[in-house]
């Protein structure tokens, strides 16, 4: 199976996006990026764009085919964590709850923290049940500007 690589710069630093011949699989951060020579297709040059007009607030939704590895339950996690909308966001607790079942919390947060397509699949948007920005892979600054980015938090505050 082929994979392609591209880096593209963001305001949050370097993102590597990469994809099979069908659907992006990951999306790094500078510190995680592997070492990969760009070799685009289709699907990677469609992220590119979309990743792109988002950092420049002309797109809100991500529309592209996405295969997460991972176990049933992280893909569970996944799909529910796409669900919560651009501007938004919701406690580990509320999100545990909303998938059935509230003492999985912790399981519930491992799957969120093992997202391979972090901010496609919007994890940033999950947050400590006291309102608090806590846990994401690619650190709290690059969490809280992508939440200030979707207005969720006012810029002047930090």
């Amino acid at each position: 199976m082929a994979i392609f690589s591209t880096v593209i710069p963001s305001p949050i630093g370097d993102l590597q996006i990469l994809a099979s011949e069908y659907n992006v699989t990951h999306l790094f951060f500078s510190k995680d990026m592997q070492n990969m020579m760009d070799k685009e297709n289709d699907i990677i040059i469609e992220a590119k764009n979309q990743l792109l007009a988002y950092f420049d607030g002309s797109r809100k939704i991500f529309d592209l085919p996405l295969a997460p590895a991972g176990t049933a339950f992280q893909k569970q996690v996944w799909n529910h964590l796409q669900t919560i909308p651009f501007g938004k966001t919701i406690s580990y607790l509320k999100m545990a709850t909303d998938m059935g079942d509230a003492l999985a919390i912790r399981a519930m947060a491992s799957a969120n923290g093992k997202n391979p397509i972090p901010l496609i699949i919007p994890c940033h948007r999950v947050i400590g049940n006291n309102g608090k920005l806590v846990g994401f892979s690619g650190g709290l600054d690059k969490k809280q500007w992508l939440l200030q980015h979707e207005g969720v938090l006012p810029k002047e505050l930090f």
